[in-house]
């Protein structure tokens, strides 16, 4: 499979740290939160994914070509911010006519018992669905996330919620998608969200539940508790080795 990974926001609420690079860019666990991601899909095996810039877009190309191993990336630089939606229809020719992996340039997880790509994977469907999302549960995020962004049935249909509706899950920035969701799309700047509230209309949007750990990084306070998370894992886990 192929995959885009999203890598153009300006990241404003993550300033003062992304005053002069790319939010992708920002360290984490002593790497880039662009080379965690690239490197579990290539882990996932996927060989080749294009990565959208714009803000930084230089440092962005920089740290790509300096990265010296797989997936093989090609780098789309968009002169004017197509948002989510815009920045993948713009990429469709490059990802080919089968499904592919959409991954926010700025997300960051754990795998559970199943690596999360490879969930998504396995339960994707094209006779059923145009989008599967990994979602993960609004409770387990140390983070401002407002009422969440879906709900989820027996059989994995997505909705959005009603008016003064909390729902459980949050959106953790992980997709497979198939071509059909972008039929009729529209050129230029949009967010996937127009197209999922589509796919929702036709029942064909789905989600599968993360069953490990995912960091909300939305501002730079997110950022220094994923990284005192992740220093007390590696220290618990460390005890229990050597106990």
């Amino acid at each position: 499979m192929k995959a885009m990974l999203l890598a153009a926001g300006l990241g404003t609420r993550m300033r003062p740290l992304t005053d002069a690079t790319a939010k992708p860019l920002l360290p984490l666990g002593g790497r880039a939160l662009l080379d965690h991601a690239l490197d579990r899909l290539r882990e996932a095996g996927v060989d080749t994914v294009v990565v959208n810039a714009h803000w930084q877009a230089d440092r962005v190309a920089a740290h790509l070509a300096e990265r010296g191993h797989g997936p093989r990336t090609i780098l789309q630089r968009e002169d004017a911010l197509l948002d989510t939606g815009g920045s993948v229809r713009a990429a469709l020719d490059l990802l080919g006519p089968d499904p592919f992996f959409v991954v926010n340039g700025d997300s960051f997880w754990l795998d559970g018992p199943t690596p999360a790509l490879s969930l998504l994977r396995q339960l994707w469907n094209a006779g059923s669905m145009d989008g599967l999302l990994l979602v993960h549960r609004s409770f387990q995020v140390r983070a401002e996330i407002g009422t969440g962004d879906f709900a989820l049935d027996p059989m994995g249909l997505l909705r959005r919620p009603a008016e003064h509706e909390i729902v459980p899950y949050v959106y953790a920035g992980i997709q497979i998608v198939g071509p059909a969701l972008f039929a009729d799309a529209p050129a230029g700047k949009f967010s996937m969200n127009r197209l999922w509230d589509r796919a929702i209309a036709r029942g064909r949007l789905r989600g599968v539940v993360h069953d490990g750990l995912w960091f909300h990084l939305s501002t730079p306070p997110d950022l220094v508790d994923a990284e005192a998370r992740l220093i007390a894992r590696a220290v618990a886990e460390g005890r229990r080795a050597a106990a």
